[in-house]
């Protein structure tokens, strides 16, 4: 399950060392980390992380398909993370030690900055290959990320992008060997540490307010 670890003014919250799918219970632990990240007063950053082969390879699905009936409150909490993310008010960085699939790579675009490891693991949203179109939701977080060369390109062929490959088109910002991949991204958000958090939270709020409002309205329909 997620833990969140203190290092110096990063927090760095693992994710997991497994597929880290978006269980319930996942989501429950993560909203509670960010909690503890939001309600501390000193200068601050957050890197997320995996401690596996997976960053997060997203939905749960298998909970999903036995759950049918609470899809529409599971998708909410799920979009409502990525809102979250998205509008902290600390420096965001995602770490992506391993794959990131589907909702696991919408996670890892909702930060700020994206640092992948160079040398494994693959950026992917496979909905065109697994016949589940994107929710206008996911859609608006993708679209706010990405330039719309890069949003055609890893929404409509289903590609999965190495490390480099992932740089070049600008789904991640920089690329790092495995060992010195936390600490790039440490070296990312470090010196932005002490920035407002309230005036930080409004200009992401502000920049990415089409994205937010579709993820927090009630009507969005399940996708992977």
């Amino acid at each position: 399950m997620p833990e969140l670890r203190h290092q110096g003014p990063v927090f760095v919250l693992d994710l997991g060392d497994d597929e880290n799918r978006f269980s319930p219970e996942w989501l429950k632990t993560v909203h509670s980390l960010l909690d503890t990240v939001a309600d501390s007063t000193d200068p601050a950053a957050l890197i997320t992380t995996g401690g596996g082969r997976f960053y997060s390879n997203g939905l749960d699905l298998e909970w999903l398909m036995g759950h049918g009936d609470q899809a529409e409150s599971y998708l909410a909490e799920v979009n409502e993370l990525f809102a979250r993310v998205l509008t902290l008010g600390v420096p965001t960085v995602a770490a992506i030690n391993g794959h990131a699939f589907a909702a696991g790579a919408m996670l890892a675009l909702a930060h700020d900055f994206r640092v992948m490891r160079a040398d494994r693991g693959y950026f992917c949203l496979p909905e065109v290959d697994i016949k589940i179109p994107f929710t206008p939701a996911m859609a608006a977080l993708i679209q706010s990320k990405l330039t719309p060369a890069a949003a055609i390109e890893s929404m409509t062929t289903g590609r999965r992008f190495g490390g480099p490959e992932a740089r070049e088109l600008g789904l991640v910002d920089a690329i790092a060997e495995a060992a010195e991949l936390v600490q790039t991204a440490t070296e990312r958000v470090r010196a932005l540490a002490g920035k407002d958090r309230g005036t930080l939270a409004a200009i992401k709020s502000t920049m990415f307010a089409a994205a937010v409002a579709e993820l927090r309205a009630t009507t969005a329909k399940p996708a992977a």
